[in-house]
């Protein structure tokens, strides 16, 4: 086929994912699209048997990888790696594209001249209300300002000429794709948020995800090593080390440390390890511990007394989310309408 517009990239890892699904999905567009489909560790015969009569269309193609290595950066980075449209998008198995999706990130696209067009993002019924950017704003989005690194998956459209390198962390258990998006945000110009387009639809029904799975913390985190080592990140200002700070605290340590309340042990068998995160994380983006709700403050003070209590955390976490001034300010009243502070955040989370 002529060269296409957009690159769209799809791993498979077993045939019992719904690709036909997602394949359709990405040909409902009018731009001119290929869907290369990456069959990961499984039989590529059977992906295409999935295809059905997709399989002969000129617009798809199916790439065998065959690593041994249970992570989607080795046939998201096989699908990028032959990739030669203008533009590429990434696409999970069990996902799909409202129909004209990529339409519509694409003309964003040509219009600003966007590195990146962020999509809305739904999970079966519910809208997705990350990044909480400012109210309304869908051009020239700031990293910091737009707090876009709490979008911590790289869905939508990428120019590839910008970012030609740029590819997923290989040989990460988890977090393969948070390098990748925080270099996105961070490094990337004019970028755009498609607000009122098509959506990207995210299913939750597959029961092997493997991002379920609770690994030790130093897989869970293993990424920020990675980002650490980058030049962008060491040439960074204070405010985007400490808005990608905040985010990492707010949203992947906290996910941890509910993830072990009920492990082997207890959670006082972890909560030492947990903190040794935590502090990393604050070494990494200085001032971001500061910038957390008084119940995530407390949250890390019961994982530092002799005896942590899991229920005492699981009330801590659950008023997080409540509304009340634990979950809205913090600790230092004066930095709770900081622009990373859960206030402001959260507000603009709420539609």
């Amino acid at each position: 086929m002529p060269l296409p517009d957009v690159d769209v990239v799809i791993p498979v890892h077993t045939p019992s994912r719904p690709i036909h699904r997602a394949v359709r999905s990405v040909l409902a567009n009018t731009v001119a699209v290929r869907v290369t489909v990456v069959a990961h560790n499984t039989d590529a015969d059977a992906i295409t048997a999935n295809l059905a009569d997709l399989a002969e269309h000129p617009g798809v193609r199916v790439l065998a990888l065959h690593d041994g290595i249970p992570s989607p950066a080795g046939p998201m980075n096989r699908g990028i790696d032959a990739a030669e449209a203008p533009y590429f998008s990434v696409l999970g198995s069990d996902d799909e594209l409202d129909p004209g999706a990529i339409d519509s990130w694409h003309a964003v696209a040509v219009q600003t001249g966007a590195s990146t067009v962020i999509p809305r993002v739904r999970v079966e019924e519910r809208l997705e209300p990350t990044p909480p950017t400012r109210r309304g704003r869908t051009r020239d989005l700031d990293p910091v300002k737009d707090r876009l690194s709490y979008r911590c998956m790289p869905l939508g459209l990428i120019d590839r000429s910008r970012f030609p390198h740029l590819r997923f962390t290989p040989g990460l258990a988890s977090g393969e794709d948070l390098e990748f998006t925080a270099e996105l945000w961070f490094t990337g110009s004019r970028i755009a948020y498609d607000r009122d387009g098509p959506a990207y639809f995210g299913h939750d029904d597959a029961s092997d995800r493997v991002t379920r799975t609770v690994r030790p913390l130093a897989e869970d985190f293993a990424f920020l090593e990675v980002v650490a080592a980058r030049p962008w990140y060491a040439a960074a200002s204070t405010a985007l080390r400490r808005a990608f700070g905040v985010k990492n605290l707010r949203v992947h340590f906290m996910d941890a440390v509910a993830a072990r309340l009920d492990a082997p042990g207890g959670i006082q068998a972890h909560s030492a390890e947990l903190l040794a995160v935590a502090a990393r994380i604050e070494r990494m983006s200085p001032g971001a511990t500061a910038l957390l709700a008084r119940a995530d403050r407390k949250v890390l003070a019961e994982l530092g007394s002799s005896a942590p209590s899991a229920d005492r955390i699981r009330t801590h976490l659950t008023a997080r989310w409540g509304g009340g001034p634990d979950g809205r300010l913090t600790a230092n009243p004066f930095l709770s309408l900081h622009r990373q502070a859960p206030y402001r955040t959260l507000r603009d989370m709420l539609p």
